[in-house]
Parts: C-alpha cells; structure tokens; sequence
C-alpha cells in the first residue's frame, strides 16, 4: 500500500488558489480588452467626424472659392457666383448644414445620423493692398481713387460639431480660403 508521503499531485487548496489567480489574470484581460475596445470606437467616432467635418468644409470652401459678393448671415452665408443672377447659400438649421439650390430648395449636407452641426459660421474679410508704383504719373493728393488699391478677400470657415451617438465627441474645424474675383479699385490719372 503507498504511503501518503509518495502520492503526487495537487491538494484541493492549491487548486482552488491557482483557480482563482487564474481567474483574476483573465479578469484584468478581459477589463483590458474592454478598454481597448471602447477606445478604438472612440477613435473611429473621432475620425468620421473629422471627416463629416471637412467634407462639408471643402464643399462650401469650392463653391465659395468662385463667390462674388458673401455676406454673412444669422446662420450662414448668402454669395453669388460671377455671371449669375441666382443667389446661393449655406445655413445651419436644425444640427444639419444645408445648401440652398435652386428656387428656395434646401439639401442636407451633413448626416444628421452621425454629425449634429453645433455651429457654423463664414466670416468675410478684405486686405487692401495700395498699388503705389503702379502708376506711371503722380496721383493728385484730392483724388481718392488714386493709386488703384487691390482688395484680397477672403473668409474664414469654422464648424463645431459632435458625434450624434457620442455626445463627448466633439469637434472645431477652422479653416481660411482666398476668394477668387479680387476688386480693383481706383484708377491712375489719365
């Protein structure tokens, strides 16, 4: 008969103590993935939002690039391209960014399902440049359309918005576009 001292293999203790370092080993895995997980759908929310973002930026960016006049509006801007009557224009309404097309229609831009646009705004600016040497003869000191001036316009975009499942995503995207169609004004004397 074997003797007590010659038996091998684990007593009901140690195994009950290397179960549960087991489970807490799997345990700290399994917050770890946990973690991970909610970090990387963060980070995608993140990245489609950025995206949303500077979709819609360009597209207002490209047609505002061609503009004639822009005046800023309450929640939004109102432009007319070069050679047209019909006025265009982009606005806020309801978390949405829209564009007007044709008589008074609206289209959606931005996809209210994953962006809720917070705010949306289109400053204008002018840089005027003072042609001095561009005159072959000196301007009269009464005349104030001499010498011709270069007004450089451009607008500064900037749209806040924040992912509609997420709301602690949140995004400013600011951006600054030379407008085509720069004014001269003023004339050399004759």
């Amino acid at each position: 008969m074997p003797r007590l001292r010659d038996q091998r293999g684990l007593s009901i203790v140690e195994l009950m103590v290397g179960m549960a370092v087991s489970l807490i080993v799997v345990a700290i895995a399994l917050l770890a993935l946990t973690r991970h997980l909610d970090e990387n759908r963060r980070m995608l929310t993140e990245a489609r939002l950025m995206q949303d973002l500077r979709t819609a930026a360009d597209l207002v960016g490209r047609n505002l690039r061609r503009a004639g006049p822009v005046a800023a509006t309450a929640n939004g801007v109102r432009y007319t391209p070069p050679g047209d009557s019909d006025e265009l224009a982009y606005r806020l309404q309801d978390g949405t960014l829209e564009m007007k097309i044709g008589a008074g229609h609206w289209q959606a831009m931005t996809d209210a399902g994953t962006l809720r646009v917070s705010s949306f705004t289109v400053t204008p600016h002018t840089q005027e440049i003072v042609l001095d040497g561009f005159c072959s003869q000196p301007c009269a000191t009464a005349d104030a359309s001499c010498p011709p001036r270069l007004n450089l316009r451009h607008v500064t975009l900037a749209i806040t918005g924040r992912a509609t499942h997420d709301a602690s995503v949140s995004r400013t995207l600011n951006t600054t576009l030379a407008l085509r169609h720069d004014a001269l004004v003023g004339a050399c004397p004759a």
